[in-house]
């Protein structure tokens, strides 16, 4: 039996009509679009909408687009606008836009939008999940190519289009939509942005306030809003500083969001613990960074145990797909019961805490005394080893022994100063300057990088004496220029980097004992953060493990060089000849990347003690050399014995 085509054609129509009619009803919003085929005369957008959830219909005919139903939950609107008449634009195209949450419905007729319904603040209760009920072929005018949310309804000209509605509580679909979505967060401040309203705005899984900043603002402080199930004493407040009010714009909107359940920010971060209270803050049409008075968001919560740290933390949803939560641009103030939150940005985003163990040290209290007694004692022996070293330079005629005697005296000088600033650094900590401490921290870290930098300059001098590379000596100027230029320039970087991109790399820094965790140790050197923390590996470990293995390299040559001697024999002998030279090519140094395992205790006591002694080490080397000179040119009588010892002894001045 042959089937008509025609016949064929409804039925395929009506089968996607009802697919997508099943489709529709997960759909909050609605978008119907479609060609009106018009006359040439002038032609108008009709409307008629009333309260209730029943129908919709939109027809058009010859000069009318009409749009007339019950459906939404305040607006009542009956007009008749009259468009633009161009002969040539025919057809024109149209979209029908339904936001029920908002009470919101525009038209938009050849790209220009007319507002039949304005926003009248979010609806608890409304009319959405609009399917497709009955349609009207046309002869001639009508709607062609219907189409809902870009899937064709029909590729012939309609005169009519019925679409019935439902009824539900609104707020709550849209909560549970925003909740399985990444931008969940950036959905509610956009809609609650949009429903043209100032004050409170209510959502179940958000409370907001819309502020209006205009001329003349000069800051805000308030406590948001919260649900009944929190007590008005633990609802976060927030200051908003007078720097947010753009000079561009006259009026501005800031919309302060409070989030009590943070499963819109939970997922893709499980190794992270929120506390529950989450504040999202974000201005109207703008993107805020750089603010030069920070914003200040105060979270109150119960007393947390002695055991875990607070860290204020943010998270920009609009450039993260995944939740990733930063510390960068923001600073966080502790206190027992409180933590305040100073952040110098303000987007789309949610400002918390993190809450995590904290890394303690065992035994900080010892370890801190022998390091300050070792500092102590090496700043003293610096003195005396620099007075000697200058001492012998200006009596000695050989230019060799006097370049030698320079790159020792560097080395003197950079381990004093590494000494002096790292006492000072708790004492600056704990005058609670920041500036005082950030200089202090920068000081620190010149003495360290020119500490190691000296020390391979003792390598690389040494390597040239022993090679015999060059016949004559280098200038005086490459060992001043590696060993006190080079870190300017490296520190000089890191703190042009803090004032350009404002990344605090130095600071204060806390190291809290396991004993007693609520008195950490303060001391000023380069912060936790990113930044800081990719400047320590890159520069600090990447110079130290250069040094560790060329110093280790150097002082295996030079062993090799001289192990078949006579004198080598003796123990004494040997084991001051390999203690200073590991001291003086800084290979004990090494032993902080020995720091784990069940041994990690004992290398980092071994490793305060004898770096922080190293200064003294060198002094006694230094005198225990001399003393041997001594007595080997009272027992030489001429011979080429003392020399020779004296050669040995004193490897790395061979010439």
């Amino acid at each position: 039996m042959e089937q008509n085509p025609k016949s064929v054609r409804m039925w395929i129509i009506t089968c996607l009509l009802f697919i997508l009619g099943q489709a529709m009803e997960n759909d909050r919003d609605f978008k119907m679009c479609g060609t009106w085929r018009h006359g040439n005369a002038s032609r108008n957008l009709k409307s008629d909408l009333k309260v209730g959830c029943k129908v919709i219909e939109i027809s058009a005919n010859e000069s009318t687009l009409s749009i007339q139903g019950s459906i939404t939950a305040k607006c009542t609107r009956s007009s008749s606008i009259p468009l633009e008449s161009n002969p040539l634009q025919n057809p024109s195209h149209f979209c029908v836009f339904w936001e029920p949450l908002l009470d919101l419905m525009i038209v938009e007729v050849n790209g220009k939008k007319y507002t039949l319904c304005e926003s009248h603040g979010l609806q608890g209760t409304c009319c959405t999940d609009l399917s497709l009920e009955d349609q009207k072929i046309a002869t001639l005018y009508g709607i062609e190519n219907g189409s809902i949310h870009g899937d064709t309804i029909s590729y012939n000209v309609m005169e009519l289009y019925r679409f019935r509605g439902d009824t539900i509580n609104c707020k709550e679909k849209f909560c549970d939509e925003a909740s399985q979505k990444r931008s969940g967060a950036n959905m509610i401040e956009e809609v609650v942005m949009k429903s043209n309203k100032t004050g409170r705005v209510d959502l179940p899984c958000a409370q907001s306030t819309i502020i209006e900043i205009k001329e003349g603002f000069t800051g805000l402080n308030f406590t948001l809003p919260a649900p009944r199930t929190v007590a008005p004493n633990m609802t976060p407040t927030v200051y908003l500083p007078s720097c947010l009010k753009s000079q561009s714009t006259i009026t501005s909107k800031v919309v302060c969001t409070y989030y009590k359940d943070k499963s819109l920010f939970q997922r893709g971060s499980s190794d992270a613990v929120l506390l529950d209270d989450i504040v999202g803050l974000s201005v109207e049409n703008e993107i805020i960074k750089n603010l030069p008075e920070p914003v200040r968001i105060r979270f109150h919560h119960s007393a947390l145990p002695a055991n875990l740290s607070r860290r204020c933390v943010s998270w920009d949803t609009r450039e993260d797909n995944e939740v990733t939560w930063k510390y960068d641009g923001c600073e966080t103030e502790i206190h027992d019961t409180e933590t305040e939150c100073r952040c110098n940005h303000l987007t789309y985003f949610a400002i918390l805490v993190q809450v995590e163990q904290k890394a303690t040290v065992r035994h900080l209290e010892a370890l801190t005394f022998i390091t300050a007694v070792g500092c102590a004692v090496s700043l003293v022996s610096c003195l005396v080893l620099f007075y000697w070293l200058c001492k012998r330079s200006l009596y000695s005629k050989r230019v060799k022994k006097t370049q030698i005697s320079l790159v020792h005296r560097g080395l003197v000088v950079a381990i004093f100063l590494l000494c002096l600033f790292f006492i000072l650094t708790g004492t600056m900590a704990n005058v609670g300057k920041k500036i005082v401490c950030q200089i202090t921290g920068s000081l620190l870290h010149y003495a360290l990088l020119s500490t190691l930098c000296w020390m391979a300059m003792e390598v690389f001098h040494t390597f040239l004496l022993i090679r015999k590379v060059f016949n004559s000596t280098l200038p005086t100027w490459i060992f001043y220029l590696v060993g006190f230029g080079l870190p300017v320039l490296l520190v000089g970087i890191l703190l042009l980097i803090e004032n350009v991109y404002d990344v605090d790399i130095y600071g204060e820094r806390k190291i809290v004992p396991s004993d007693d965790v609520n008195n950490p140790y303060r001391m000023c050197w380069m912060l936790e953060n990113d930044k800081s923390l990719l400047a320590h590996y890159i520069i600090n470990v990447g110079l130290l493990a250069v040094v560790v293995s060329s110093g280790a390299v150097m002082l295996f040559l030079v062993v090799r060089e001289i192990h078949n001697r006579p004198d080598w024999k003796k123990i004494h002998v040997a084991f001051l000849s390999i203690w200073g030279l590991t001291c003086l090519f800084g290979t004990t140094w090494g032993l902080g990347f020995l720091d784990f395992g069940p041994v990690s205790e004992t290398i980092l006591f071994i490793f305060c003690i004898i770096n922080s002694l190293q200064g003294f080490f060198l002094m006694l080397r230094y005198y225990a050399l001399e003393r041997m000179k001594k007595k080997d040119r009272s027992i030489s009588d001429g011979s080429s014995s003392g020399s020779s010892k004296q050669h040995m002894l004193q490897t790395y001045e061979k010439s």
